[in-house]
């Protein structure tokens, strides 16, 4: 069963990256009133994003290089009751042609994947033309100036000096992500190919890490409280940069 309209993935008040893209579902609607939204999820796994979408009525397709993932993602989509509407891939990003139609998603979903891919202007590249001309890239990445202040508060001073000065915002050769990211250095990132430009950048988990236990612990009521504080500063740009995630909506080029 599908949600309606109003509350396109299911999640009111589920935070600044669900208000962004349940919009950009109600504008694929709108556009192509005689299909479902057509949504591919890169690096999606076993569908934390996909079945909301499909339950919210999207056509998914979900493309993962773990069989076990894409396995555990068809279970979850059939308790879901949506199993008709996604459609599992193995493949990996930087083939992303290959086993998907180039150019035919009208929202492509990068999330969790920059941060660990081996060629991250080729994964942008594969990204850009997945999505359809005029089509949306969702990415959501793992912030650097985050983690250098929690390693700060946590005392750990050399591991916050490690994630300022590398490159790509690494602890070293045994941190499990290659690279952390800073918005401006993302948004060049994503504009860099000149077939994107940017629509919104915000923070997603601005109060992650930084909120006291007893406030965690609070209630329903202080939990409230919370996500509207977070869905105010999430796009105030001294304070999205110290979110846990960054979040970019890019539009492609109608070409």
């Amino acid at each position: 069963m599908t949600t309606a309209a109003g509350d396109l993935l299911g999640t009111t008040g589920g935070g600044p990256v669900h208000r962004v893209l349940d919009a950009e579902v109600a504008r694929a609607r709108a556009a192509h009133p005689d299909r479902p939204p057509r949504v591919l999820d890169v690096g999606g796994g076993s569908g934390a994003w996909a079945v909301p979408l499909a339950t919210a009525g999207c056509a998914v397709t979900v493309v993962d290089t773990s069989p076990n993932a894409l396995a555990a993602l068809q279970r979850r989509a059939r308790e879901a009751g949506v199993g008709d509407l996604i459609t599992p891939v193995q493949g990996d990003v930087d083939a992303l042609a290959e086993v998907v139609p180039t150019g035919g998603a009208d929202l492509v979903l990068g999330h969790g994947l920059l941060e660990v891919v081996d060629d991250l202007p080729c994964a942008v590249a594969a990204l850009t033309a997945a999505a359809a001309p005029g089509g949306a890239v969702s990415v959501l990445v793992a912030g650097r100036n985050a983690a250098v202040l929690g390693r700060v508060l946590a005392g750990r001073l050399a591991e916050a000096r490690a994630l300022l000065t590398d490159p790509d915002g690494r602890l070293g050769p045994d941190d499990v992500l290659r690279r952390r990211l800073d918005g401006s250095t993302l948004c060049a990132l994503l504009e860099s190919g000149g077939s994107l430009r940017i629509e919104v950048l915000q923070g997603d988990g601005v109060l992650d890490g930084w909120l006291p236990g007893s406030v965690i612990d609070g209630g329903p009521a202080t939990a409230r409280a919370v996500a509207e504080l977070e869905e105010m500063i999430a796009a105030v740009p001294a304070l999205r940069e110290v979110a846990a995630r960054l979040h970019v909506l890019a539009r492609r080029s109608a070409d």
